[in-house]
């Protein structure tokens, strides 16, 4: 018996899968410049209590307000695996309540949907171990100074005569 797909599912342009920094989100399908990709969800808690959790380890935690914040550390938030960029191809928006990501730019399929976390959490969370972001990798890789392999020479057939 073949299971029909849900609606939610068959409206996905994205899939979980792989990325050099772990976990990432992935556009399965072309998604136009402006376009929405995903709601973030999880339960609305107070900042006090986000920074309970946080002291404990949370770090999937989006501010809403001067009030509330979004515990996204449920699974069922895929958004959360939308990983950081120092040059996103995404936005986060608050929309009536609720926090979306949108395209602000075309992305093709099997590209990685990333947007900037912001300065507060960069700096708490990225900037001590350095951004691993694709852009950032790149730059430390042009700036590491390259060393040719080590070769082994052989002469034969000569002789040094001092």
């Amino acid at each position: 018996m073949s299971r029909k797909p849900s609606r939610r599912t068959a409206d996905q342009v994205y899939r979980v899968g792989r990325s050099p920094t772990g976990l990432g989100l992935f556009a399965t399908a072309p998604i136009a410049k402006g376009a929405f990709i995903v709601t973030y969800c999880g339960p609305r808690i107070s900042h006090a209590e986000a920074k309970r959790r946080e002291a404990r380890g949370a770090r999937y935690m989006f501010e809403l307000n001067s009030r509330w914040t979004i515990d996204g550390s449920t699974r069922t938030n895929v958004a959360r695996y939308a990983n950081h960029s120092c040059r996103p191809n995404a936005e986060s928006d608050i929309v009536r309540g609720k926090v979306i990501l949108r395209a602000i730019k075309r992305i093709k399929p099997g590209e990685e949907i990333t947007y900037d976390y912001g300065k507060e959490y960069f700096n708490l969370f990225l900037a001590p171990s350095g951004c691993r972001c694709t852009t950032c990798r790149k730059k430390r890789d042009r700036g590491r100074v390259r060393r040719a392999p080590h070769r082994r020479v052989s002469v034969v057939g000569r002789v040094s005569v001092a």
